[in-house]
């Protein structure tokens, strides 16, 4: 048992040690100005409400607030990224070509979504506000 414990302590020391290691950066960043909340800047009607929290050379960290109705940016395309719903309701695709698609998000669901191929608009189709908190990751400089 001895012997175990031992072993367990060996194994978990150098973890915490790595996690801090790999933590700090993080840490760093949200003291940067980088990691200032921006004041969510006033909604114009019909038009989702975004806040930003990071954004530099390597990813944009944000959250999108869609009420019932509102629209996002039109005819994006939008990189790589991980999308955590904090609340969650249906959004409708229209891409330019006038083609739609409907996409569920669950709340509490984390997803990661590849890159659009194609330009497309957002749009609340639901009853309830959907809160998305977006981490856009960006390519390299070369």
């Amino acid at each position: 048992m001895k012997k175990l414990s031992r072993w367990i302590v060996g194994a978990l020391v150098p973890a915490f040690v790595f996690a801090g290691l790999v933590a700090s950066p993080a840490i760093a960043q949200d003291k940067s100005k980088d990691a200032k909340a921006a004041p969510a800047a006033k909604a114009e009607k019909g038009k989702s409400d975004f806040i930003y929290y990071v954004e530099n050379d390597k990813v944009r960290v944000f959250q999108v607030t869609f009420k019932p109705g509102d629209v996002g940016n039109s005819n994006q395309t939008r990189p790589d990224r991980v999308v955590k719903v904090l609340k969650g309701g249906t959004l409708m695709r229209t891409y330019t070509d006038g083609t739609t698609e409907k996409v569920e998000w669950k709340t509490g669901e984390v997803k990661f979504v590849e890159a659009d191929s194609k330009p497309n608009t957002l749009k609340n189709v639901g009853k309830s506000d959907i809160v998305l908190y977006n981490v856009f990751l960006k390519e390299p400089k070369k």
